[in-house]
C-alpha cells in the first residue's frame, strides 16, 4: 500500500466513529420523564440524533406530544448537557473496526482529526472514556471553530489545527451535514451507511459508501488515486 503522508482524514463523531444514540436518547427520555411525558424508543428516535442538542430536544419533545416552549430552551439545554455528561458512556460504543482502521491509517502517515458539531468538552469526555483521544491530532467541536458544519470553516480549521492541508483532506461522515460541509470545503467525502440520517446514505451524494470500517482504507485509496490522477496533465509523459 502507498503511504498517505500529506493526507488528512477528518471524521465526524456521532454515527460515524461512535454509536452514541442510546445515551443521547437516554438523556432525552430522563428529561421527558421529569415532565410526565412518554419516553422515545431508541430505534424509533435514532433519526433525532446528529443535528445538535437543541434540535434533539425540540423534535424529541414534539414527538412525545409536547409543545416546544422557546422560553424553556436555556434551562432545558443546560439540564440536557449536565445529564448527558454524567451518562456519556453508559451505552455508547465505538463501531467495530474503528481502532484498527485508525491505527492502520496512522501507520501509513495519515493525519487524523475529528470535526464534530458535538461540543468539544463532550467530545473529549467521550473519547477519553473510549480511549480514542490520542489517535487524533485535533478534536474540534462546533464551539472550537468559527462556524459549524455544514460551513466549510469547520473542516478547514480542524484540518489546519491538526497540521494538515485542506487541499489534501478527506471527510468521513454519516449525514447530509457532513456531505454539505465537505462540498463547501472542496474535499471528497466518504459516507457510512450505519449512522444517523433520515436521507438514505446512498442518496446523500458522497464520493464513496462504506458499510463498515474494514472498507475505509480501500475507499480512501481509491479517492487518493483519483485525486492524484486528476492532477496529471493529459500531455504528461512519465520519463522512461
Amino acid at each position: 500500500m502507498k503511504d498517505l503522508n500529506g493526507w488528512t482524514i477528518a471524521f465526524d463523531l456521532d454515527g460515524t466513529l461512535v454509536e452514541t444514540a442510546p445515551d443521547l436518547i437516554g438523556t432525552l427520555n430522563r428529561l421527558l420523564a421529569a415532565r410526565g411525558l412518554p419516553p422515545r424508543p431508541v430505534e424509533a428516535a435514532r433519526h433525532l440524533v446528529g443535528h445538535g442538542a437543541v434540535a434533539l430536544l425540540k423534535d424529541g419533545f414534539r414527538e412525545a406530544g409536547a409543545d416546544w416552549d422557546e422560553a424553556e430552551r436555556p434551562a432545558l439545554l443546560a439540564a440536557f448537557l449536565e445529564d448527558y455528561l454524567a451518562h456519556i458512556c453508559d451505552h455508547s460504543h465505538v463501531y467495530p473496526g474503528v481502532e484498527a482502521a485508525l491505527d492502520r491509517l496512522a501507520a501509513r502517515g495519515a493525519i487524523l482529526c475529528t470535526a464534530t458539531n458535538k461540543p468539544t468538552h463532550l467530545s473529549l469526555a467521550l473519547f477519553g472514556r473510549l480511549g480514542l483521544t490520542g489517535r487524533f491530532a485535533a478534536i474540534c467541536g462546533a464551539d472550537a471553530v468559527s462556524s459549524r458544519k455544514p460551513d466549510a470553516a469547520h473542516i478547514r480549521e480542524t484540518v489546519l489545527r491538526a497540521g494538515g492541508d485542506p487541499g489534501r483532506a478527506i471527510m468521513v461522515g454519516d449525514s447530509i451535514t457532513d456531505v454539505r460541509a465537505a462540498r463547501a470545503t472542496g474535499v471528497p467525502v466518504i459516507v457510512t451507511t450505519f449512522g444517523y440520517t433520515e436521507i438514505p446514505a446512498r442518496d446523500l451524494g458522497g464520493d464513496a459508501l462504506i458499510d463498515g470500517f474494514g472498507e475505509l482504507e480501500a475507499a480512501i485509496d481509491r479517492i487518493v488515486a483519483a485525486r492524484l490522477a486528476s492532477r496529471i496533465s493529459p500531455s504528461y509523459v512519465p520519463a522512461s
